[in-house]
């Protein structure tokens, strides 16, 4: 759809803007001396509907930042779903679509460490294996795994396995953290209990609390509270650090590679958001 098309040109050209997650990662990119040196993107439509006053379109972007942060560049992708509706007089509504955050409820599920759990203390953490998985599968989905609506964590927990995290605690869903014939803990797929897990856990997969993100490492874990309600409803998985040693992190739901960590451009993103950030593997 030319129409589509252009409306992203301008927008990407235009110096103002009325769209706040563009005008936070603007700002952000200021703060951390990183240039949008070059911008590309493609969509794909996945519905359409017509009708007689007009049509609605529903379609992926898949848009890529080429970031310069001194001598150092990289590649920053996302897949972001919009709605583009169009009236019969040519009256345009634009819109990011909005994806429903995890159902959390209230339930800090907690590791057991009954009798079947057999797992040693530690485990050797892959960390390299868990990175190349987080970037194999940034953008598209292992048939191995159900894939979810909403699939952020049902992801990092895929890279962690990639990594070498023991599972334990099936068949009982509320208890450890576990993926087994199309079944699955609460810890696998739900970002709220992944959280708790992590900081509860004392043996095979378990996460150190870190002061802040600097101290991360490719292959751990960071937790968000968008909200500030004590309500974790998202997760990302460190794969690489920018020209200043901060997190830059692969994720589901919107699919980001090399994104920066603090998801200030992000529609999701409030003022009020908190973090979580774990070491895996110690």
């Amino acid at each position: 759809m030319e129409i589509v098309k252009d409306w992203w040109v301008d927008f990407f050209q235009s110096e103002v803007t009325h769209e706040e997650w563009w005008r936070r990662k603007k700002d952000l990119c200021k703060e951390r001396g990183v240039e949008i040196s070059r911008i590309q993107g493609n969509g794909h439509i996945f519905q359409e509907l017509r009708y007689d006053r007009g049509s609605t379109f529903q379609y992926n972007l898949h848009v890529s930042y080429l970031m310069k942060q001194g001598e150092y560049f990289y590649r920053e992708e996302q897949v972001v779903p919009f709605q583009f509706r169009i009236s019969s007089d040519q009256k345009i509504e634009h819109l990011p679509l909005d994806r429903k955050l995890e159902n959390t409820g209230e339930n800090k599920i907690l590791p057991s460490d009954g009798e079947r759990d057999l797992e040693e203390h530690r485990f050797s953490y892959d960390r390299l294996a868990a990175v190349k998985y987080a970037e194999r599968w940034w953008n598209s989905y292992n048939p191995a795994f159900r894939t979810f609506t909403v699939d952020c964590t049902n992801y990092i927990s895929q890279c962690l396995y990639a990594g070498g995290a023991p599972m334990r605690g099936a068949p009982d869903r509320g208890n450890g953290w576990w993926y087994q014939n199309d079944n699955w803990s609460f810890s696998w797929a739900v970002a709220h209990s992944l959280r708790w897990y992590l900081s509860g856990s004392t043996k095979g997969l378990k996460g150190k609390e870190m002061e802040s993100a600097e101290e991360l490492i490719p292959g751990d874990v960071i937790c968000y509270d968008f909200e500030g309600d004590d309500k974790w409803n998202h997760t990302t998985i460190v794969v690489a650090k920018d020209a200043y040693g901060m997190p830059l992190v692969n994720a589901h739901t919107d699919n980001s590679r090399n994104r920066y960590w603090s998801y200030e451009d992000s529609t999701a993103w409030t003022p009020n958001i908190n973090y979580k950030f774990f070491r895996i593997g110690e």
